[in-house]
């Protein structure tokens, strides 16, 4: 299983690096066999994230290997709205995965590219009002840590992605699982979105 989590200019660090982390950890636990691989996918290979954290990504959007679980960073997410390419790319990807989530403002890609339209879902508290705006056909919810679609899962601001990553390793894998890389990061893993 391949696991690929998009970043790019000015993303959230915590919003690509707390899955990655989650992610990470779950393969210490798992048999040879059942590991995942997991990469960073962006339409450059450099990234400069948020405070000028530069990243180098495994692949771009034009060179990555297959795709199973598609994660999409928040951040400055503007930029990322008014590239045809990438919204193009999510579609596309969207379409041939077992599960897609976002972090944070990542929601306004997955509803730029349409792979959301009438979901229920969650972002940063502070964008909750423009993704309102933006796409009303969206249910939008507030005060929760992430929301759970079935094969999308959106998750709130930042430090929520850690939740929403360590419940999607409890789907992928099991609850027993997300369970032990909860307590190996020594994390406060809030359970119910």
């Amino acid at each position: 299983m391949n696991i690929a989590i998009y970043i790019y200019d000015e993303a959230e660090v915590l919003d690509f690096s707390g899955p990655y982390e989650v992610f990470s950890v779950a393969n210490r636990f798992l048999e040879e066999s059942k590991k995942h691989k997991l990469f960073l996918v962006s339409q450059n290979k450099e990234v400069k994230a948020r405070g000028d954290y530069k990243v180098l990504s495994h692949y771009t959007i034009d060179n990555h290997p297959k795709i199973d679980v598609l994660v999409v960073a928040g951040g400055v997410h503007t930029g990322e709205l008014k590239k045809d390419e990438v919204i193009s790319w999510i579609s596309k990807i969207a379409k041939n995965v077992k599960f897609v989530a976002s972090v944070c403002t990542g929601a306004f890609l997955l509803a730029k590219a349409e792979v959301i339209k009438e979901h229920k879902v969650t972002t940063h508290w502070e964008d909750i009002p423009d993704l309102k705006k933006d796409f009303p056909l969206l249910k939008v919810v507030e005060d929760v840590r992430w929301v759970d679609e079935g094969d999308i899962i959106t998750s709130a601001g930042i430090s929520a992605g850690i939740d929403m990553s360590l419940h999607l390793v409890s789907k992928l894998y099991s609850l027993e699982l997300a369970q032990k890389v909860a307590k190996q990061m020594q994390f406060d893993w809030t359970k119910d979105s």
